[in-house]
């Protein structure tokens, strides 16, 4: 059996389970090939709002229980909540299975403190016009459903992949300037607060650089997605770095992992909690 990658921190969010877009499969294949020291879910892990009683695939009942299995061997995960899962804000502070659900995070590391937070507090759309942001997300997810079906033709074809959302937020300039925004103002609070980085999601815009102003500097971080991007950050070793999922390179090093004897026990285990967030989803 290969060791798995030793990581401090990893941070991944906007995984989106419950939606077409979400590439659990692949998230799954990272999640087995590493061991976290603590991870960090910033938010809409599980999308509340485009949830539906029909699709929930194995390979996303296979992501909590992956998270579940890290938590119970000791990884610290931390479950930062976002727009998409605000349902799960009326239990922040509660520890779910080793789950710790937050509406934020501080954690102080060797060189400084890194602050995390999912970002949405930023978005006015969702703010003033709930909705109308819950609309967009509908549209997203079937954007997302039809560049997935685009990407296979073209794979066939030997071209290369196209996306439909980048092509959109890199051509109007209304959602380049919200990201420069949403990346200003994020390191802008950080840096009054004396934070040596500050951790986003939210925006599905992967991002690692360092802004200045008249008060001093941070490192603004953002996890990106894995509807697109299939990016996570990590720590290690005093140093962030920003992880990419490539489905070569992980085949190449996955880890030979032995079938787990109670593979059926931990799925029923796993379902069990499933039905029963699905019931306070369905409330919320």
């Amino acid at each position: 059996m290969r060791i798995k990658r030793k990581v401090e921190v990893c941070v991944i969010s906007d995984v989106h389970l419950g939606t077409y877009g979400c590439h659990a499969k692949e998230l799954n294949s990272y999640l087995k090939s590493i061991s976290p020291k603590v991870l960090i879910l910033n938010g809409d892990i599980i999308d509340i709002w485009n949830f539906r009683k029909s699709y929930f695939p194995k390979d996303h009942l296979s992501v909590i229980r992956n998270i579940l299995k890290m938590a119970g061997k000791g990884t610290k995960v931390h479950y930062i909540t976002g727009n998409h899962d605000e349902a799960l804000r009326k239990f922040s502070g509660f520890n779910l299975g080793g789950i710790h659900l937050k509406d934020h995070l501080t954690i102080q590391l060797a060189q400084g403190s890194a602050w995390f937070f999912h970002g949405d507090i930023f978005d006015h759309s969702i703010q003033q016009a709930k909705f109308i942001a819950k609309l967009g997300g509908w549209g997203y997810d079937l954007l997302i459903l039809m560049n997935r079906f685009l990407n296979r033709l073209l794979e066939r074809l030997g071209r290369e992949k196209y996306s439909f959302s980048k092509k959109i937020k890199n051509s109007v300039k209304g959602a380049v300037k919200f990201i420069n925004d949403f990346e200003q103002v994020a390191a802008e609070l950080a840096i009054d607060k004396g934070h040596e980085w500050v951790v986003c999601g939210h925006i599905h815009q992967p991002a690692q650089r360092t802004i200045t102003n008249a008060k001093g500097s941070t490192t603004y971080l953002n996890s990106g997605d894995w509807v697109e991007n299939l990016t996570a950050l990590e720590y290690t070793k005093g140093e962030w770095t920003l992880y990419q999922y490539d489905e070569l390179l992980m085949k190449a090093t996955a880890p030979e992992l032995p079938e787990d004897l109670n593979e059926e026990e931990t799925e029923l285990t796993t379902k069990e909690l499933l039905s029963t967030l699905k019931e306070e989803f369905l409330k919320s």
